[in-house]
């Protein structure tokens, strides 16, 4: 793991075994909370076009976008929310203060969905098929193509804890993982620049793992934990490499061992104004993360090789469902 961006780690899947892994992300995430990971396994061009199909959704008229739309319930975290429905939030969650919250809104639009099976905790919802026809089946695709490097992550993650390489595995068996379509369409740079408005807001995942497909407009940051000051470095994309971060459900199950990065997005502005009008706008950006999710059900307690008499356990056991219900509702 000599290779670096920013001071933030390289792992490369292909040229070592699951146990080199294994020590290479849990080392990453000990630091840093995140890392690149390169020779994953999906091919470029998947993921270039998994990122067209997501272009030609965010460009349907509006009309045709709220045919899919997101339910009122936060936990429902299915279908299309145009900009300003969702405020990501930290640890807030009385209603006085997420309505203060979200006086600065995200300007972010989103298409969420998750497995298509029987066993699916929350159905999909699509937009009519003639819409946009093979959107369906093109999101299935990059889905599960990422569900198999979520799979061999979390086996790695494992191994580098000291644990059997299914003991993951056996809590994520439904699949019940989350794929995320956004685009951040341009608006006035100087509201960011005066805290009225952002891309997103500073947070951090609530899954276990989450893989960040994102293009080369840049404004992912993630906290900077080396000098305590609490600012934040740069994320920017690296061809080939998949950002791979560690979420909530991880960290309790680690004992804090592995940190969940508090992150943010600034969307970059232009370099000049628009022209004919002089205002200065942020860049389109588009990104794709995909949240691992374990089976609702399961209940997330510190795992065996994390705690003992000197380690005590910081977290109370909590349910997938119960936990990440309490997070997505305080979104919407």
């Amino acid at each position: 793991m000599g290779d670096s961006v920013h001071d933030l780690p390289i792992v490369d899947l292909g040229a070592s075994s699951l146990e080199e892994q294994g020590a290479q992300l849990c080392k990453a995430f000990r630091q840093v909370g995140l890392a690149y990971v390169k020779n994953h396994g999906i091919p470029e061009e998947e993921i270039e076009e998994a990122f067209s199909w997501s272009r030609k959704f965010f460009d349907l008229p509006q009309s045709e976008k709220d045919k899919a739309p997101h339910p009122p319930e936060g936990w429902y975290h299915r279908g299309y929310s145009r900009v300003g429905l969702e405020k990501v939030s930290q640890n807030v969650f009385d209603a006085d203060s997420l309505a203060q919250h979200r006086k600065v809104p995200d300007q972010k639009e989103s298409f969420d969905l998750g497995s298509d099976g029987p066993a699916a905790a929350m159905r999909n919802i699509w937009p009519p098929a003639a819409t946009l026809p093979g959107f369906r089946d093109a999101c299935m695709r990059f889905f599960d193509a990422c569900g198999a490097l979520g799979e061999r992550l979390l086996a790695a993650v494992a191994v580098g804890l000291g644990l059997p390489p299914e003991f993951f595995a056996e809590r994520h068996a439904r699949r019940d993982h989350q794929l995320r379509l956004l685009h951040y369409p341009p608006f006035a740079a100087s509201l960011q620049a005066r805290g009225l408005a952002e891309g997103v807001g500073a947070h951090s995942d609530f899954g276990t793992v989450t893989l960040l497909f994102q293009d080369d407009v840049g404004g992912l940051e993630v906290e900077d934990r080396s000098g305590g000051g609490g600012g934040f470095k740069a994320v920017p994309r690296v061809e080939g490499a998949v950002v791979v971060n560690v979420g909530d459900m991880l960290m309790r199950w680690t004992n804090d061992e592995l940190r969940s990065p508090i992150h943010r997005v600034r969307t970059p502005a232009e370099e000049a104004g628009e022209e004919g009008t002089g205002v200065r706008m942020t860049r389109r950006r588009y990104s794709m993360p995909f949240f691992v999710g374990a089976d609702p059900g399961t209940v997330v307690d510190c795992a065996p090789t994390c705690h003992g008499p000197e380690r005590p356990k910081r977290y109370d056991p909590v349910t997938v469902e119960e936990y990440c219900a309490m997070r997505m509702n305080a979104l919407y």
